[in-house]
């Protein structure tokens, strides 16, 4: 008796369809990708402290900005990654670490965005705790 391959080779036919490949992806992110994870961790950390500092919807905005600019920006780096491994397999190539290197070179300019606004935002509200 021969299995039926269950894998989908066509078009996604629905809306849902194409939510459940979503929440796939999503799902290898977290249990696959540490530094997915660690952006995720940080993410609901500073979420607690906006929440305890009662901070303005304004800064809220931006906190939000800079959130998913680190997410998005993992999510390309391991898009990238996966690709890259994919075509070069377990040998080294220059043009592979090269391309790694620059998709890790996005999620770092996306995490000093990041702290950056961090920064303008909780600094000020730090230091008007302490007086």
């Amino acid at each position: 008796m021969v299995l039926k391959d269950k894998r989908q080779i066509e078009k996604n036919k629905h809306f849902f369809q194409s939510v459940g490949h979503a929440l796939e992806g999503i799902k290898k992110l977290i249990l696959e990708e540490r530094n997915f994870r660690f952006d995720l961790i940080i993410t609901v950390v500073v979420l607690c402290i906006g929440l305890l500092m009662r901070i303005a919807i304004y800064d809220w905005l931006w906190l939000f900005a800079a959130f998913f600019s680190v997410i998005g920006s993992e999510v390309l780096n391991s898009i990238v990654e996966n690709v890259v491994d994919l075509i070069v397999g377990h040998h080294f190539d220059l043009m592979a670490k090269r391309a790694k290197d620059i998709a890790a070179g996005g999620v770092l300019l996306s995490a000093v965005f990041a702290m950056i606004i961090g920064a303008l935002i909780f600094i000020p509200k730090f230091v008007e705790l302490l007086k």
